[in-house]
């Protein structure tokens, strides 16, 4: 039991540390030689990078950010394509999946790397989504894509899909621990949001191809 528990640990803490890769910030010290905290919302996601670097260097970070989700929990899967059965239980897989997830999902907005700072987890859980639960996953992004194409304001489609995921697990008969996932994931994504829910509230959420004007911490 103590050998399984250490072995999950680490597989978990990995999935943290690939979360943890922090793109946005990478790319605008490559790009630009910035720090991308300092610049827009502040944060180091893929929507703030477009708004700073532009839409090359946005998608790519969007779609790194997407990728370092679905490789944490990946390595779940592969651990048990290849370990021995008596290494973790079978039983535990669907749990370790979601520790996998949420860990990569933490790590993106609280990077080790720069100080527990980073973006708000719609990218790196959409990518955990489409090695978890393909259907699912595919379901929230056209959600997400309509609700931007229609509004052209991306947090209204962060939002809206942090709650289409949690109708789909449900509609699709997902196991528990994935339905626990999506809930935990949703309320993340929406309390990463809260400042974005704010300005949506107030009228003054940026559109796409609009600036974020700086705001003042208090």
């Amino acid at each position: 039991m103590i050998a399984s528990l250490m072995v999950s640990g680490l597989l978990v803490l990995a999935a943290y540390l690939l979360g943890s890769i922090p793109t946005g910030y990478l790319a605008g010290y490559w790009a630009r030689g910035i720090d991308i905290r300092e610049y827009g919302s502040y944060s180091t996601g893929a929507t703030n990078v477009l708004r700073t670097l532009g839409k090359k260097i946005g998608i790519s970070v969007l779609l790194v950010d997407i990728v370092k989700g679905a490789i944490a929990v990946s390595l779940i899967y592969g651990f048990y394509a290849v370990a021995p059965a008596e290494v973790v239980p079978a039983s535990w897989q669907h749990w370790l999946v979601i520790a996998a997830a949420l860990a990569a999902v933490l790590g993106h907005s609280k990077s080790v790397w720069i100080n527990f700072t980073g973006g708000k987890s719609t990218a790196t859980s959409i990518g955990a989504l489409l090695v978890m639960a393909p259907l699912v996953a595919l379901g929230t992004i056209a959600i997400f894509v309509l609700a931007v194409a229609v509004s052209r304001i991306v947090s209204l489609g962060s939002l809206a899909g942090a709650i289409t995921v949690n109708v789909l697990m449900i509609l699709l008969g997902q196991p528990l621990p994935y339905l626990l996932f999506a809930g935990m994931a949703g309320v993340y994504v929406v309390l990463r949001h809260s400042r974005n829910i704010k300005r949506l509230v107030a009228g003054t959420e940026p559109r796409l191809g609009q600036n974020l004007q700086q705001e003042t911490e208090g």
